[in-house]
């Protein structure tokens, strides 16, 4: 009955003959509920009970068009590391990306994205620079990533932190080499914190990597801007050093691809 809705609702709006030549990417985001989902997972991951709290749709409706996404290649899950019943939906925005400048290329090859503006002094914290928290339990491996990668990327524009909720004694090895490996970064002197020892900073974007810590991280003063990324916690992945170097590879790459989309919005709030 719902996919029979959803071939009439593109009928409608699209003439015929034309839905055929229409690119894919073009007819999936068409649905005003699939655009909906998209634009609510482009600011998090999300799991489906809270999607259908944001949207208002009932939960088969939801679950439906989030398999059509994924079957798109737009939305992958993953299940949650806090709740084994439950997995978090998230974004890709690379895909997105490619499949918006192929649209566009379908229109006109004049048709470009432009390049998100440099990000300036602003935001509300006192050194007048944005500034981002990375949380994740134990601090030493999916967290300092993402706190090395945006400081790489922006180059001391950022006050960038990261801190745990029950952090480990050391960074993990492989977080230092991959980093040290991939991308150039150094972060030998480092080591964990917690985030008890951030209680009254001021922050403008607080980004939770880790299931079990977004159950736990505090409030802020000032109420910044709260986002997840359910990213998997690469030293459970495997005993062998093998296995988990490349697990830590993998993370990284996750990380910095997520780091690059958060440019932008940084940029945003800079402006």
């Amino acid at each position: 009955m719902i996919h029979q809705t959803c071939l009439m609702y593109s009928r409608d709006m699209v003439p015929s003959g034309q839905l055929a030549t229409q690119p894919a990417f073009v007819r999936l985001v068409a649905h005003p509920l699939r655009w909906e989902l998209l634009t609510t997972l482009a600011d998090s991951d999300y799991r489906v009970r809270e999607l259908v709290t944001r949207v208002g749709q009932p939960q088969n409706l939801v679950s439906y068009h989030l398999r059509l996404l994924r079957r798109g290649g737009l939305v992958t899950a993953t299940r949650s590391s806090f709740d084994g019943r439950d997995s978090y939906y998230h974004l890709d925005l690379d895909r997105c990306a490619d499949a918006l400048a192929e649209t566009g290329a379908a229109i006109h090859p004049a048709l470009r994205r432009d390049p998100a503006p440099p990000i300036a002094p602003g935001g509300r914290h006192r050194s007048g620079r944005v500034a981002v928290l990375f949380v994740c339990t134990g601090n030493s491996a999916r967290s300092p990533m993402a706190e090395a990668l945006l400081r790489h990327h922006t180059a001391g524009s950022v006050t960038v932190t990261s801190a745990g909720s029950r952090p480990r004694p050391h960074l993990h090895r492989n977080t230092v080499r991959v980093l040290a490996d991939q991308f150039g970064i150094d972060i030998t002197g480092q080591q964990p914190r917690h985030l008890d020892t951030l209680a009254g900073r001021r922050f403008d974007h607080v980004i939770t990597l880790c299931d079990k810590a977004r159950e736990t991280c505090p409030a802020f003063p000032d109420h910044p801007r709260r986002v997840h990324w359910s990213i998997p916690d690469p030293a459970t992945a495997s005993d062998t050093d093998q296995a988990s170097y490349a697990a830590f590879q993998q993370t990284a790459a996750d990380t910095e691809t997520r780091i690059r989309h958060l440019l932008p919005v940084l940029s945003s709030t800079s402006h």
